[in-house]
């Protein structure tokens, strides 16, 4: 009997102290691995062309993140117009459409620094997660001439004979290029590469972002922004006349995509 009025005794106590001498399960982090580098890739419409930029990113804190940046990205003047007059010459062939009163193609390469902050927590694995974004550096605007086919008349023994050419914009020739009558066609891409001009400037930009899965190791971010080129001179796009003239400056609005890789 006194056995048994002891076991009921200590039987609690002994069950009390295996409960608080159990190992406790230790709990996971369920935020996922902290990584410490990103690289990325911009793909980027902007109110007048479009961008391929690189992004290479230092993870500061879990909410900042230090990059450095290249791009390259081609500039459009909105008064440019594509047209083509479906001429057709037994000699020179069908006509390529052109833009009306073009002098050069307009390249811009881009360096940067910049910074990206979350403004919203870091959403867990598969959420989304909210900020903003801006960068700052030196810019280099690229200028290559733009080719016509230009339409040269000639009175050969009472006989009017046209000869077709294939020039940039000059001095010269600047009355049959900015004349649409004399105009054949566009002059084609790949002419004018070795007579590119170099103007160096500076470039910034500003930008909201949203990313997907924060903690992923693949980046997924959709950017809306503004961007901004200032140049010490005006950049000739198109030819200046009285009603059109050139800036050194360029003010776009832009969304971007941006894919890439996060590591330790």
């Amino acid at each position: 009997m006194k056995r048994f009025i002891y076991l009921i005794f200590f039987l609690p106590v002994v069950l009390a102290g295996q409960n608080t001498f159990q190992p406790k399960q230790i709990e996971r982090d369920l935020r996922g691995v902290i990584y410490r580098q990103e690289t990325g890739v911009d793909f980027r419409l902007h109110t007048n062309g479009f961008a391929l930029a690189l992004n290479l990113g230092k993870i500061q804190t879990f909410d900042k993140v230090n990059y450095i940046h290249f791009e390259i990205g081609y500039m459009k003047d909105p008064r440019e117009k594509k047209q083509n007059k479906n001429l057709s010459i037994r000699s020179y062939g069908q006509s390529n459409s052109f833009a009306f009163g073009k002098v050069n193609h307009v390249f811009i390469l881009r360096g940067g620094w910049g910074k990206r902050k979350f403004l919203s927590e870091k959403a867990k694995r598969k959420g989304l997660a909210i900020g903003y974004n801006y960068q700052i550096g030196p810019a280099l605007a690229i200028t290559k001439p733009y080719y016509l086919e230009l339409q040269y008349k000639q009175d050969i023994d009472g006989k009017i004979v046209t000869e077709v050419r294939n020039e940039p914009f000059s001095d010269a020739n600047r009355d049959i290029f900015l004349n649409h009558d004399e105009i054949y066609g566009g002059g084609g891409f790949f002419k004018g590469f070795g007579d590119l001009g170099f103007t160096p400037g500076v470039q910034a930009k500003g930008s909201i972002f949203f990313a997907l899965g924060a903690y992923d190791k693949y980046i997924k971010t959709v950017e809306a922004g503004i961007m901004v080129d200032v140049f010490p001179r005006n950049i000739a796009i198109m030819a200046e006349t009285e009603g059109v003239s050139n800036k050194p400056y360029f003010v776009n609005l832009y969304v971007s995509l941006q894919l890439g890789t996060r590591k330790n």
